[in-house]
């Protein structure tokens, strides 16, 4: 997929690191959104993987009951990611800047990233330095929902429905060496008052992407 200057640019041009300069110590996701992660983070992550979580923060979303052999974090506040327990290390870096990674060729077993696809500018690069990174066969699991700072999200993702936001992510992969695994388009609910009732919360949208490429 070729994107455009327009798709690319977005309505706050300053530079990112400004904007993420103070620590948001908040939950940008839904309780039911943040459990439906979890669970599908359950379902593939082994306890001797080597996890990259990318544009991480202060939490992970990680299953609380497992120990993983690493995990490296990735993000743009130096504060937020110190104060993840969940990190064994991590970096600070502007991936619409810079798309090289300070990681070891195919070194990684799975990738992470939670709502922060829609900052990338320059998805095709970093989807391509993901797959130089993460082993050959392994995976990477990229989910949203429909929320995002808007003023920091480039066009391309502002201005598309969610099916095309979907539409977007697969084809930037498949062009870049992934083969598509799964596709999640799901709602969640919010429990309400003790749990009687409970509401519609915040969709959850996940795709599962094998590295289609040999290891370098």
């Amino acid at each position: 997929m070729k994107l455009s200057i327009n798709d690319r640019e977005k309505m706050d041009i300053a530079d990112d690191q400004i904007f993420y300069q103070q620590p948001r110590y908040v939950h940008h996701l839904s309780d039911s959104f943040r459990t439906r992660l979890t669970n599908l983070y359950s379902e593939y992550l082994l306890k001797h993987h080597v996890i990259l979580d990318l544009m991480s923060s202060w939490v992970s979303h990680l299953p609380s009951n497992i120990r993983y052999k690493k995990v490296i974090g990735h993000g743009m506040n130096e504060a937020e990611l110190g104060s993840n327990k969940r990190l064994d290390k991590f970096w600070v870096q502007n991936l619409n800047m810079k798309q090289n990674m300070p990681i070891e060729d195919s070194s990684i077993d799975a990738g992470l990233i939670v709502a922060g696809w829609q900052y990338l500018q320059y998805p095709e690069k970093v989807s391509l330095e993901l797959s130089r990174i993460i082993k050959s066969d392994s995976f990477l699991i990229i989910s949203f929902t429909n929320r995002a700072f808007w003023t920091k999200a480039p066009n391309i993702w502002t201005y598309s429905s969610e099916e095309k936001r979907i539409k977007y992510v697969t084809s930037v992969l498949i062009s870049n060496g992934w083969r598509i695994e799964k596709i999640l388009n799901e709602k969640t609910h919010d429990k309400k008052l003790f749990g009687f009732y409970s509401s519609e919360s915040d969709p959850f949208f996940s795709v599962i992407a094998r590295n289609n490429k040999s290891n370098y």
